[in-house]
């Protein structure tokens, strides 16, 4: 990994330094105190690293500050950096940032990633370095010349004067690094873009094609071992007893102890640690979640929901209008913990030594997994470092609020006190814990003479994924997670009357935030719920999506665009239907149109998605239409196969044999369709979720006539043979 070269305090309040014959340059911010560090406020200020440096050979190299887990940022936050800069593209390179405050999450507060906010939190922080630079090298060049710095201009990584005469951005490096920073800067008008809204090749896929990229799994350091840990197979369970005698007979087999929260085999090879866990005989204590069933929590989830919770949102007189409504609809829905399911299971190399700690792991979350760390290994933060790797996907579960594989590691490194790599199998993956949330939602609706809905009344119950982290403070308003009410509670369709609450009940089974977070379930509650008052009134369910839309113009814009390019009203192959969903999310709204069959056996195939979608402004429409077919897949595998269930306490799922996703053979044809916007930029990592299991759904409802209410699609549901 490129050490990250350190700036001294007084070249940096100047915002810019020499660096081995180079520019680099940062932006001095104001930041808050890490989450996860003490409440105590810095006295000193922070002073921010690079975020770009020029170099006397051409190369400009930028640093970002978010993880790259597929969706793009190693090629999105450069380029907008690049824009300004006026840079030739094809000397940009790209490093991974190390933890420091000047990196931290403009809103947050810490270094992370998440919540689809990279480019909505980074654009105007990296166009402004790369005007900045721009705006100090065409100093250096104006001075070098003995001319008028309007004279200059900057254009493809070169420095030109009106005369023809021009140096490149590396001749130029050195001397710009000692020019005096801008006081302000003018950013460009998009209209003058050159790179930013263009499709454009990623950065990382070469790396990535021909096996040089460096995951977390991939790393490898002198000395290593290579540790499996054995965990309590219930939730909050611990190690009663254990013996390592078979285990430590096992060749390669260097040791066994007993650590938090289990007992870790570390051994000269993956194989054979985990030979070795095999060969231990563990006496486990199962604690107080032995009884938990996923039949059991139904139940009691379904209870819940017949009582009033905390008021989410309440307008109007929902229950009295209720009563007088011309029609009532009520319905219940449920949907079941998921599971992150990344290609590249868990795992942290940490090389521990008395004054030091370096870590190298995929992580979306390196403030905290830092401090875990170092509060484990029982030094100071600045004491370790954090390699960011690549990610073979992340979908949130890398950003555990309780650095969760960060701690396990760390906890191994300082039994064993040698370079250590803790890997977890697929299985472990699987069964270790922090799903999406369970959920059980119950609603009631009237509808007027006209078939117009007049009273809105949604119950959700399921765990709060905020309770007990960091973010608690900041996630819990008067009772109410806002991650579990989120796309619920702000539903955008026109009904007068609206009663929106939630239960938050404590269940000993982890759970975090999953790709898209709440929106993943209330979608599909509210999108099949609002298609179930369409056909209660009559109505075409586009129809009537789009009346009820008329004070939320971009919703109804991208409703309007869907609907259009999938040819609504056209008609279809026998046997096939289309079913349409509208939703908001991290700033960014998306409509996706579904068409599908479902044969005798009640299996449903998914033929076309065509997918509109409104995110404002756009860095890279390539990796918009790759980041909806991203989330189509992965809502789509949690819509028609994704469940993790539980009996007498144990996760009875392990791996894609009982865990299954969407195979290449059943993708769908996806067309994505992009709104030209300047509104401010939204997400794009996870917006793509949420509208398709209830676009499938409507579909499949089309089609048969029978209501999907529970997720995943089940075949003899739909069986006809």
């Amino acid at each position: 990994m490129t050490e990250i070269i350190k700036i001294s305090r007084q070249d940096f309040i100047k915002t810019s330094a020499v660096l081995g014959g180079g520019l680099v340059l940062g932006l001095h911010l104001p930041e808050r105190e890490s989450l996860a560090e003490t409440a105590a406020q810095p006295t000193t200020p922070i002073l921010p690293n690079a975020f770009v440096h020029i170099g006397s050979d051409d190369i400009v190299t930028i640093i970002v500050n978010k993880s790259e887990m597929g969706q793009g940022v190693y090629t999105s936050l450069p380029m907008l950096v690049a824009e300004e800069l006026e840079c030739d593209w094809r000397a940009v390179h790209v490093e991974a940032a190390p933890v420091d405050p000047v990196y931290n999450h403009t809103q947050w507060g810490a270094q992370g990633t998440g919540g689809s906010t990279s480019v909505r939190t980074e654009w105007d922080r990296l166009s402004k370095v790369g005007t900045a630079a721009r705006e100090m090298l065409i100093a250096a060049a104006a001075e070098t010349w003995s001319v008028d710095k309007a004279s200059c201009r900057a254009q493809n990584g070169l420095v030109i004067h009106t005369s023809g005469k021009s140096l490149t951005y590396g001749q130029l490096a050195e001397k710009a690094s000692g020019m005096p920073a801008p006081e302000s800067v003018q950013l460009k008008d998009p209209s003058e873009y050159r790179l930013v809204g263009k499709p454009t090749k990623r950065l990382d896929t070469p790396e990535k094609t021909n096996g040089k990229a460096v995951f977390g799994i991939d790393i490898n350091i002198p000395r290593m071992l290579v540790a499996v840990v054995a965990r309590p197979p219930v939730f909050g369970g611990k190690v009663k007893s254990f013996k390592s005698e078979k285990a430590k007979e096992v060749p390669g087999v260097k040791e066994v102890v007993q650590i938090e929260p289990g007992v870790a085999v570390v051994a000269t090879n993956f194989w054979a640690a985990t030979s070795g866990r095999e060969a231990l005989e563990i006496v486990w204590d199962d604690g107080p979640n032995a009884g938990l069933s996923t039949t059991g929590m139904r139940e009691q989830y379904a209870s819940l929901a017949k009582t009033a919770g905390a008021v989410a949102r309440k307008e109007g007189d929902p229950e009295q209008t209720l009563t007088k409504a011309a029609k009532q609809i009520a319905a219940e829905y449920e949907v079941p913990y998921l599971a992150h399911a990344t290609m590249e299971p868990l795992n942290c190399t940490i090389d521990l030594k008395p004054d030091s700690c370096e870590i190298w792991t995929g992580t979306q979350f390196q403030t905290g997994d830092r401090n875990a760390a170092a509060q484990i290994v029982g030094l100071k933060s600045e004491q370790v470092k954090v390699h960011t790797t690549f990610l073979g996907g992340g979908y949130g579960r890398r950003a555990n609020p309780h650095s969760d594989f960060v701690v396990m590691a760390a906890h191994v490194a300082k039994a064993v006190k040698k370079p250590v790599k803790v890997m977890w199998t697929r299985e472990d993956d699987m069964k270790g814990g922090y799903y999406r949330p369970m959920w059980y939602d119950r609603l009631a609706a009237g509808l007027d003479a006209d078939g117009n809905p007049v009273a809105w009344r949604h119950t959700i119950v399921g765990q709060s994924i905020m309770a007990g982290t960091p973010f608690e403070a900041m996630g819990i308003k008067n009772g109410i997670d806002g991650a579990s009410v989120e796309g619920a509670a702000e539903i955008p369709y026109a009904i007068p009357n609206i009663l929106v609450d939630l239960h938050s009940p404590k269940i000993g089974v982890p759970v975090q935030w999953w790709r898209s977070v709440g929106h993943s379930h209330t979608a599909f509650v509210v999108e099949s719920f609002i298609d179930e008052l369409a056909n209660a009134a009559g109505k075409d369910p586009y129809e009537f999506r789009r009346k009820l839309l008329t004070a939320h113009p971009r919703n109804r814009g991208v409703l309007e665009l869907a609907a259009t390019k999938a040819g609504w009203d056209k008609p279809l192959p026998q046997g096939h239907a289309r079913g349409i969903a509208v939703h908001e999310s991290f700033g960014s709204f998306i409509a996706q149109v579904a068409e599908v069959s479902v044969n005798p056996a009640g299996n449903v195939r998914v033929h076309k998605v065509v997918c509109a979608v409104d995110c404002g402004r756009v860095v890279n429409p390539d990796t918009i239409a790759a980041q909806m077919e991203s989330g189509i897949v992965y809502g789509l595998s949690a819509a028609l196969y994704g469940a993790i269930t539980l009996k007498d306490g144990k996760v009875q799922q392990d791996n894609f044999d009982s865990y299954e996703v969407v195979r290449i053979s059943e993708m769908p044809e996806v067309e994505t369709h992009i709104v030209q916007s300047n509104e401010k930029p939204g997400g794009i990592g996870e917006p793509g979720v949420p509208p398709i299991a209830p676009a499938v759904c409507n579909a499949v409802f089309a089609l048969t006539g029978k209501r999907i209410r529970s997720l995943p699609i089940r075949a003899e549901e739909l069986r006809t043979a």
